[in-house]
């Protein structure tokens, strides 16, 4: 079939929306009509020197839409479900089998190449070349994609499409991080390093959990404010002198602490500032190695790597959608929609901060 989509073509160029051929949805998969699709600071992965993708790459990995077709041995979604895209996995490895399909063996090569684990397409653009439209299972930035439909999270005709997105990843990643993975505990301290949209959904989720103390430390005073707004009891710019000294002064240590930022040195001082048994948890694509003192963890610190928050998507994403009926988890508040037209600017926005979650709209 004929779509749109914004396809890049090299690490260093804009994207630009084209015309291109989709192939049917095959058995297993479905076709989804993107509404909304969110950019995440994942999908410009692509753009690091040495990064392990292809090119040219349809990115996004934060859509959600409604299902116009579905392959051979489909019974769920149904042709006209209101679906969120997630991440991809294999749904018989270990991990999968196991109820963490975040751990799948085969993440990496089914979510941050751009293509199929066999290395196939099913795009191609005007002049008949392959594209790239594996990106995490979805390759979103599109009018049409074909998704597995086990990664296909099926929600309610009455909320609103163009929002959800986000939960797909972003949002699930932050809340599901403090909510599944470190199963912060009612009356316990926490830490957010970054206040983008994982660690804001990080702040609201700890809020939820009934946490005692909520810390966000961002170096935006806008974004401190929104923290602030959303659940932190207080917030703090990483500049401040003696930051750690300053943070375990304010509790004591902290019993979780979650560092959104994926910068080494950040990380260590997430580490630094948990009591003696305290959990640090890291999501995120690592800028660099982290190092860490001798004595770090010797004391009885434990460092755990999260990924897309631990979660079962089809569990946890219409969990976070009641939480937002009921106004306890209003992620909306971070959201700013542009035109899937306007893809440029909403990177270029989302880079320089001005944007917590750009959202694409998509008018197929």
């Amino acid at each position: 079939m004929r779509t749109r989509a914004a396809v890049l073509r090299g690490p260093d160029q804009p994207f630009a929306l084209e015309d291109v051929r989709l192939e049917e949805p095959a058995a297993g998969e479905v076709l989804v009509r993107v509404v909304g699709v969110g950019l995440c600071h994942t999908d410009l992965f692509p753009r690091r020197p040495q990064a392990p993708v292809s090119f040219p790459l349809v990115a996004g990995h934060e859509g959600a839409g409604v299902v116009e077709a579905v392959g051979p041995g489909v019974a769920e979604p149904r042709v006209g479900d209101h679906v969120v895209l997630s991440f991809d996995s294999c749904a018989g490895c270990r991990g999968c089998l196991a109820g963490s399909p975040s751990t799948c063996d085969s993440f990496f090569e089914r979510n941050l190449t751009g293509r199929a684990v066999d290395g196939a397409t099913t795009m191609v653009d005007g002049a008949h070349a392959p594209v790239a439209n594996r990106w995490f299972g979805q390759s979103s930035f599109a009018a049409h994609a074909v998704v597995a439909a086990r990664n296909v999270v099926p929600v309610g005709p009455d909320v609103p499409l163009e929002l959800l997105g986000p939960l797909g990843c972003g949002v699930q990643t932050g809340a599901g991080a403090v909510l599944e993975a470190l199963r912060v505990p009612a009356g316990a301290n926490v830490v957010v390093f970054g206040a983008g949209a994982v660690g804001l959904s990080a702040v609201m989720a700890a809020k939820l959990a009934g946490a005692a103390a909520v810390v966000a430390v961002e170096p935006r005073a806008g974004r401190r404010a929104l923290a602030e707004r959303v659940g932190a009891h207080r917030s703090m710019d990483p500049a401040a002198p003696d930051l750690v000294d300053q943070l375990r002064g304010l509790t004591g240590g902290f019993d979780f602490a979650l560092d959104t930022t994926g910068i080494p040195s950040v990380a260590a001082d997430a580490v630094a500032s948990l009591t003696p048994r305290g959990v640090c948890g890291l999501v995120g694509i690592p800028t660099g190695d982290l190092t860490l003192g001798r004595r770090a963890l010797a004391v009885g610190r434990t460092v755990m790597g999260i990924i897309e928050g631990g979660v079962v998507p089809r569990v946890f994403v219409p969990q976070l959608v009641e939480l937002w009926r009921q106004g306890r988890f209003p992620f909306d508040c971070l959201v700013e929609t542009f035109p899937l037209s306007a893809i440029n600017d909403a990177e270029g926005a989302a880079v320089r901060g001005e944007v917590v979650k750009p959202v694409l709209l998509v008018d197929a």
